[in-house]
Parts: C-alpha cells; sequence; structure tokens
C-alpha cells in the first residue's frame, strides 16, 4: 500500500470512529508504544546497528582492561557502580541481560539475606535517543561548522551528528587506541569518512582544534579517566584555546557539578567564565523511552 491509499484508509478510519472515541484514537496514536516499531527512523536504525556492532567488540561493561582508572574509580564509589554504556544498551536490553542473568540492577545489602538496593549505573556515551535530542533540539543548524567531541570513546556522538546534523566535519580526540581502532573500523564500515575523523590523542595537544572548533562537546569525559589536577590541567587548556565568539559547549553534567568535584577552588574559579549558559528545553523531545533525568545532564553554553 502507498501512501496516498494508507493516508486515506487512516482518515476514513477516523472519520468512522464514533465521537467518544475519536479523542482516545488520536491520543493513542500520538503516545502509545504501539506504534514504536513503525515509528523508527532510519538513522535510528543505522545506530542501533552500530551498537550491535560494537556490542560484539567489548566485555559487558564496555570498559578496556588498560582503563585501570576508571576500573578504579568505579570500585571505589561509595554505592556499588557499574558501567552501562547507554549508546550500547537500552532499557530493554539491559531488561533482557537481567533476565538472562548476565546482569543485575540490585546489590546485597546483606550477604545471603533477599534485602537488596538498586545499584549505581554510570554511562560514558549518550544513548541513541540523547543523541537525538542533542542534534534535533539542543544544538541549532550545524552546516559548514566544525564539531569536535573531547573523549569519543565508541564514536557516539561522531556518528549521531554525522546521521542527524549537516555539521561539515566531525572530529574525535580519544586517549585510548583501543577505542580509536573502534571508532575507525566503525567509520569505514558505514561510509562515514567524508565528515568523521578520528584523531588518537590527549585534547591538550590540540590547541588548533579547540581554536577552530564550532562546537564542542564533552560527555563525562574527565572525571573517571585523570587525576584532579589533571582534570584542572584540562580545563584550563581547553578555557585558553577554545574561544571562538558563539562557539557552543556541550558538557555532562554542568561545568559547575564537574569544577566542584576537584575541589580545587583556588585554581579553577575563572573557569567557565568565559561562558554563558543557554537554556535547554528539556521537553522538547520526549518519547517513550526517552529518560527526562538523564536529559537535564545535558547543558549548553556560548563562548562569550
Amino acid at each position: 500500500m502507498n501512501f496516498s491509499d494508507a493516508k486515506s484508509n487512516i482518515l476514513q478510519i477516523l472519520s468512522r470512529t464514533d465521537c467518544q472515541d475519536l479523542t482516545k484514537l488520536i491520543s493513542w496514536m500520538k503516545h502509545s508504544d504501539d506504534l514504536d516499531n513503525y515509528l523508527v527512523d532510519n538513522q535510528r536504525a543505522i545506530l542501533q546497528s552500530i551498537a550491535d556492532d560494537l556490542r560484539s567488540c567489548l566485555p559487558l561493561e564496555a570498559v578496556f582492561p588498560s582503563e585501570t582508572m576508571a576500573i578504579q574509580k568505579t570500585q571505589q564509589n561509595p554505592k556499588p557502580t557499574v558501567h552501562v554504556d547507554a549508546f550500547l544498551y537500552d532499557e530493554e536490553t539491559v531488561d533482557s541481560l537481567c533476565e538472562d542473568g548476565k546482569m543485575s540492577r540490585n546489590f546485597c545489602l546483606t550477604c545471603g539475606s533477599h534485602r537488596t538496593a538498586p545499584m549505581e549505573f554510570i554511562s560514558h556515551s549518550f544513548s541513541i535517543s540523547e543523541l537525538q535530542f542533542l542534534f534535533l533540539h539542543v544544538l541549532p543548524d550545524l552546516a559548514g561548522k566544525l564539531v569536535v567531541d573531547v573523549g569519543s570513546r565508541l564514536g557516539a556522538v561522531l556518528y549521531g551528528g554525522y546521521l542527524y546534523s549537516a555539521a561539515a566535519q566531525l572530529v574525535g580526540v580519544e586517549i585510548c587506541e583501543e577505542f580509536v581502532k573502534l571508532q575507525t573500523m566503525t567509520v569505514e564500515k558505514y561510509g562515514f569518512s567524508d565528515r568523521i575523523k578520528v584523531i588518537h590523542d590527549n585534547i591538550c595537544s590540540q590547541s588548533m582544534l579547540l581554536q577552530n572548533a564550532d562546537v564542542l562537546i564533552m560527555n563525562n569525559v574527565f572525571e573517571y579517566f585523570m587525576e584532579p589536577k589533571d582534570q584542572v590541567r584540562a580545563w584550563q587548556f581547553i578555557s585558553q584555546n577554545f574561544l571562538k565568539k558563539g562557539a557552543l559547549l556541550v558538557t555532562v553534567p554542568s561545568i559547575q557539578d564537574a569544577l566542584i568535584s576537584l575541589q580545587e577552588t583556588n585554581e579553577i574559579t575563572a573557569i567557565g567564565h568565559w561562558l554563558q549558559e543557554v537554556p535547554v528545553d528539556y521537553n522538547a523531545f520526549l518519547q517513550n523511552d526517552t529518560d527526562l533525568d538523564s536529559l537535564k545532564q545535558i547543558h549548553l553554553y556560548r563562548v562569550l
């Protein structure tokens, strides 16, 4: 059935629906998850395919053994914490893994008892829904712009920007060689190399890239991977080089939260003063699988 015939049939059904039920039917069409399988856009399908590819290349927690600091800091959290990469594992996939006994949402408060509490989940990647929200509702038209992702890891931001924006170039800077290889493999497989570039380096060696960037994205990028003094140094380097007037910075969490955790107030008080926070409408993109609390972790700033 082509579009014209399908549209005609739907209108006929609506015209024959009892008046008292018409509002219910329209509300169901707008909000019910019964139609989700028919509403998957092609870009989302590609991102899901990439996630499927990458899951087969990574351990369950998507952390390489070489990431010793990330592993140690996760283990040192006061509350038992596990890294569940939001790009790789949506809620449905997590539920399936829990049912299979491969993952748990809870930990035992008293060994051998039935007293349990929720595990703390962290992610170093945006989910597919968060990528849609970021590129379709948070950021403006990126035609002709240079987007830089600091600590690009799996490359989720790069793939999302390629599919959901007209950015001229998307550059990921990643210090972990294993993740650089995974990104390079994905870029080549999906034909993204015309607009995506992955650099194996520390962002503190990329002054020219920062100076030319129109959009800088930083998702939970320093806390689990650098000592506090190195985090301060990285923030200072960014504040000294990411200075293009009107350029946009996206952070998770907010800059204030990131800096408070460093407890180095004498050194970092000036960081953030070259920026102005831009209000974000977190209700602009609410789908059935959208976690509003996770969207509220996304903050947008403009260089003054």
